[in-house]
């Protein structure tokens, strides 16, 4: 890994804290970092949520490896850094580029890699990059900072101990339902990324494939119109049907009941039973899946099973 300019303080010891702050001054001043990929977080919508290490990097790059660079050319300009060195590295050019990069890295160059917002590497091909690196010995670290994905889950107030990021879902709803299906299990917040011309869609398979967890829709976050609703599925997908929806979009959704799952097959089968002896199929089915949180499909072909 690259060893940093502002190496950490506390990590040194009590001869060496004195030149370690002056080559952290010397860092913040503009001196050169050495050579290697450094992976540099950029705002996800406010301009000032850059860290000073990012700005020391940009502008001591060599070559900025930019997802789009009109995007991060006016990101530049904001804060007053040469744009004259950024050159396009994204999934349609990739492979072709990443020889090239390699070249620079093994000259010796700093090279900065960005997206267009927030962390890279999230959706985007630069892993490849990263890991050939690895693979051939030459030095790479990152500079963190704001990402889309965390702030989303941080305004949330969902629970956070452990969460399953998913990126996009499919964008056809049988697809995206078998997905959901996947993963509904799975005891962790989800957190997905989705297209405003599609959120409406999306919500509803969601309410209809995980039931009424507790959700959040973000949108346009760390910006003027940053807006946060929280609800259960069902409820935030009533919200969104003929809503006009506008901005980038981040969905958060709380983890599945514990209880749900609690009930083992031969728990489904004596309620079942005992509602059955009592109710109509429809109405033992109805009666089982209001105790047990259940999917109504489970439930109505065990119960057809029992009947027959």
């Amino acid at each position: 890994m690259v060893k940093q300019n502002n190496a950490d303080l506390e990590t040194l010891g009590p001869q060496d804290k004195e030149e370690g702050a002056q080559e952290i001054t010397l860092s913040r001043q503009g001196s050169k970092g050495r050579a290697g990929l450094y992976i540099v977080a950029t705002p996800i919508g406010n301009a000032q949520d850059i860290t000073l290490r990012a700005l020391d990097l940009l502008k001591q790059a060599d070559t900025i490896l930019c997802e789009d660079t009109r995007v991060t050319s006016k990101l530049l300009a904001i804060h007053g850094i040469s744009r004259k060195k950024c050159i396009a590295y994204h999934e349609h050019n990739a492979e072709k580029m990443r020889p090239k990069v390699l070249e620079k890295l093994q000259a010796g160059e700093v090279v900065v890699l960005v997206s267009d917002a927030g962390t890279p590497l999230i959706n985007d091909p630069g892993y490849k990059l990263v890991r050939e690196c690895a693979e051939v010995g030459l030095p790479y670290t990152t500079a963190p900072g704001a990402s889309s994905v965390i702030t989303a889950m941080v305004l949330s107030g969902l629970p956070s101990d452990r969460f399953l990021y998913l990126g996009f879902l499919p964008n056809k709803t049988t697809a995206r339902k078998k997905a959901l299906d996947e993963i509904k299990s799975v005891k962790a917040t989800l957190i997905v990324l989705e297209s405003p011309r599609r959120v409406a869609a999306c919500l509803a398979d969601m309410a209809e494939v995980l039931g009424t967890r507790e959700a959040a829709v973000t949108r346009e976050l760390t910006k003027k119109f940053e807006e946060v609703r929280r609800a259960p599925l069902p409820e935030l997908a009533d919200m969104y049907v003929d809503a006009e929806v506008r901005g980038e979009i981040v969905l958060v959704i709380g983890p599945p009941d514990e209880t749900v799952n609690e009930t083992s097959a031969e728990d489904l089968d004596s309620l079942l039973k005992n509602a059955l002896a009592r109710l109509s199929v429809r109405d033992a089915v109805a009666e089982v899946v209001a105790m047990t949180g259940l999917k109504k499909k489970d439930v109505y072909n065990r119960a057809l099973e029992l009947s027959q």
